[in-house]
Order: C-alpha cells, then sequence, then structure tokens
C-alpha cells in the first residue's frame, strides 16, 4: 500500500507543483491566462482516449506494469516541459513555440501517464469487499490529497538559481524516476486476479460482440480459469452510458467540470487580488499556500470525515457538491488572502467528499470482473473534465468573474438535483459482494 499511495502521491504533488508556478510563468512570459489553461488541453483529451485503454490492458498485462508506465511517462513530460519553459523564460525560444512545445510535451502525461491511476485503483477495488470499498478508495484518493499540499508547500523551495520557476519541474522529473526504482524494486510482479470484459481483450481468440453479461459467479472467477474454460466468450466493451454507470457518469461529469474551473481560476485570482500581476516571482508563494489550504482541507474529507462518518457514496457525492457551491460563493466575494484561503479550502472539502462518492459509487455498481473497466472509465471522465473546462473557467473569469463562479454554483447545483434523483442510496449500493 504505499508503494501505491507514493505511485499517486507524487503525480499529484508534480503536477500541483505545477499549478503553483505556471501562473506566474505566463505572465512572465506575457501570454494571456486563458492561452495557458488551453496549454493542458490536448494532454486532457489523450487521458480521457487512453485512460480506458491502459486500464483494459492493466487486466492483461498486470496492475504494476501500467503503474510504471505511468511513472515514465509523468517523469519524462515533466522534464521535457521544464526544459521549454526553462528555454521560454531564457528569450531562446518565442512565447508561442514555448507554449506549443509545452502542450506537446505535456501531451506525453496525458497518453502514458493515464496508465497509473486506473491501475491502481483497479488493484485495490478487486481486493476490497463491497462494504469497506469507499474507505479503501477513499484512502488511494488521499494520496493526491496529500499530494496536493506537498507539491504547493516544496514548489517556491524548488524555484532554484538557474532553473528559475522551472525547477518544479526538473525537481519532480527526479523524484518520478525514484518512485518507478522503487516500484520496479520493491512491488510483487502482479497476476490479475478476475477476468477483463471487453472486446479489446479478445485477440488474438477471435471475435465478441455477444452481448451478453456474465453471470456474478462467472465474474469472480480467476481471469485464468474463465479463459481456458471451454467455449469461453467475450462481451462487448464497458462504455460511459453502461446503465448500471450513468446516474454516477453524469455526476462525475458535471462536478468534474465545476471542481477543474475552481482549479483554472484560483492562481490567477490570488495574483489580480492580491495586486501581484507586477512581480509574477512573488505569486508563487500565496498560489502555494491558497492550493495547500484546499489540499488539507480535501485530506480532512479523505482522511477523517468520510472514514469517521462512513459515508457511503451517494451521501459523499451529495453532501460534497453542497460544500463545493458553498465554498465557491465564499471564494467569489474573497478580497484577501486569508478569505480567498478560506473559500478554496471549503470548496476543496466539499469536491474531497465527492470525487471518493463518484469513484466509489461507479466500482459499486459493478461486479468484480468488470473493476479494471469500470477504473478506466472513472479516470476518462476524470480526464475530460479538464479537457475544456479549466479554460472556459478562465475565460468566464476573464470576462466577469461572477460569471465564472455562477457557473461553478450551477454545475454544483445539477449535480445535488440530478444525484438527488438518481443515485442508488448507499443500503442498496453496499450490500452484496
Amino acid at each position: 500500500m504505499a508503494l501505491l499511495f507514493t505511485v499517486m502521491l507524487v503525480s499529484a504533488a508534480g503536477n500541483t507543483a505545477m499549478q503553483s508556478v505556471m501562473p506566474s510563468i505566463g505572465t512572465a512570459l506575457g501570454v494571456a491566462d486563458v492561452w495557458i489553461s488551453l496549454a493542458y488541453t490536448w494532454s486532457a483529451l489523450l487521458w480521457v482516449v487512453c485512460a480506458p485503454i491502459w486500464a483494459r490492458r492493466s487486466d492483461r498485462r498486470g496492475r504494476k506494469a501500467m503503474m510504471a508506465l505511468g511513472l515514465i511517462g509523468f517523469s519524462v513530460s515533466m522534464a521535457l516541459c521544464g526544459v521549454s519553459l526553462w528555454l521560454g523564460l531564457l528569450g531562446v525560444l518565442p512565447a508561442v513555440w514555448t507554449l506549443l512545445l509545452f502542450a506537446a510535451f505535456r501531451s506525453l502525461y496525458g497518453g502514458f501517464g493515464s496508465a497509473a491511476p486506473p491501475a491502481v485503483q483497479a488493484y485495490v477495488a478487486a481486493r476490497t469487499p463491497r462494504d469497506q470499498r469507499t474507505e479503501a478508495l477513499s484512502l488511494i484518493a488521499s494520496s493526491f490529497g496529500l499530494g496536493t499540499v506537498i507539491g504547493p508547500a516544496l514548489a517556491p523551495l524548488m524555484v532554484l538559481p538557474g532553473v528559475g520557476l522551472t525547477g518544479p519541474f526538473l525537481v519532480f522529473a527526479l523524484i518520478g524516476i525514484a518512485a518507478l526504482v522503487a516500484l520496479r524494486l520493491r512491488l510483487p510482479n502482479d497476476e490479475p486476479q478476475f477476468a477483463a470484459r471487453g472486446a479489446a481483450y479478445d485477440a488474438p481468440y477471435g471475435t465478441s460482440g455477444s452481448g451478453r453479461h456474465r453471470p456474478d459467479d462467472e465474474e469472480d472467477q480467476p481471469a485464468a480459469t474463465i479463459a481456458a474454460a471451454p467455449g469461453a466468450r467475450r462481451t462487448k466493451a464497458m462504455g460511459w452510458w453502461e446503465p448500471r454507470l450513468r446516474p454516477w457518469v453524469v455526476s462525475g461529469l458535471l462536478g468534474g467540470h465545476a471542481q477543474a474551473m475552481i482549479i483554472g481560476i484560483a492562481g490567477f485570482l490570488v495574483l489580480d487580488r492580491l495586486g501581484l500581476r507586477g512581480d509574477p516571482a512573488a505569486g508563487t508563494g500565496p498560489v502555494g499556500l491558497v492550493l495547500m489550504a484546499g489540499a488539507l482541507a480535501t485530506l480532512l474529507a479523505q482522511w477523517g470525515i468520510i472514514p469517521r462518518l462512513h459515508l457511503g457514496p451517494r451521501s459523499a457525492t451529495l453532501s460534497g457538491v453542497a460544500l463545493a457551491a458553498v465554498g465557491t460563493l465564499i471564494l467569489a466575494v474573497a478580497q484577501d488572502l486569508h478569505s480567498i484561503a478560506f473559500g478554496y479550502a471549503i470548496a476543496s472539502l466539499g469536491f474531497g467528499l465527492f470525487r471518493p462518492g463518484f469513484t466509489a459509487g461507479a466500482s459499486l455498481a459493478v461486479t468484480r470482473g468488470e473493476q479494471g473497466e469500470v477504473s478506466g472509465i472513472v479516470a476518462s471522465i476524470t480526464g475530460a473534465a479538464y479537457v475544456f473546462a479549466p479554460a472556459l473557467g478562465v475565460w468566464l473569469y476573464g470576462h466577469s468573474d461572477w460569471l465564472a463562479f455562477a457557473s461553478i454554483i450551477a454545475l454544483c447545483t445539477a449535480v445535488f438535483v440530478t444525484g438527488w434523483r438518481g443515485l442508488a442510496n448507499d443500503a442498496t449500493a453496499t450490500s452484496g459482494d
């Protein structure tokens, strides 16, 4: 579990350290805020496409191999992004080429880094009973939360002489390599415990498309047993609109877009309301403090509230988006660092409840043998929120900050209303195994 925790933590810490410095880097390069947000779009789109592919592949090749691939994608992407931004800040590259190269190198994380999270999630989900799955997945999700505390805290310390604001990129590339070595040396080779579903797993044995679901007792047989059974057949790949998952997918998409928008806005909001646009380097510290406040609130949700109150998926999802809406309203009126950090923390507390609730709800909606595929769908939905939502949030914020915050609150309200009507109650979701 320590190694699984580390895999997720390193990725989260590196990405939030990047978020701490990117508003300042964009200001130093002299580019509009929205272009900084759009630079992430291609990577997020690749994440949406690739995460389900790697998730299904993890059912065949094992989780460890996919985790290693994800760490390689993360480390290479961080190193190349850091080099391209460093050259841009030195004036060697014009701003437009700097952002284009950054977007291209960032896509390595979307394409290959997306292999790790669904592999970790599937590894945990396949080994925990239904009544404990929300807490187990919350623990793994909290590794992201802890990483989002560590990243902004370390980012100002990593602004090193010679590399300046790109220091966090290069340092976390080295940390990712160290985590990869530890994973290779210490985590035992794993064999998938349950059969995967979907046409992607058929080759080279023939076509699928039978369209039937396996009975539960067959779903929970070891993968090798299923594969060896005479006349064994495969079913088509699970999609986003699988009826069992549909209410959770809708909640995940709407709530994920709300979270992505507020994350995209936060750094620029700090620079504007504290009057730091004229000194971009001075913005790294305050932005990091606000992100740390949000990360600590997320940890409180995932390490404290969910385990202590034994919240089920529906309860965590609905209470989470309600809190997130309140936090967004506070953030909308905040004018100083203290009130900005407080509002962002309340919103993050809400999203810290929402995210594991949605993840566990999707996991509990399907059988054990489908955990690889559902983990890929969850990762894909998470990535989908970051394709356009951060840039849209920043664009709306550039025109009217109230319009941006009203949009986020509207999305949270939509999740609450549709979730209240459509999400399975907690007793039903956690019954059986």
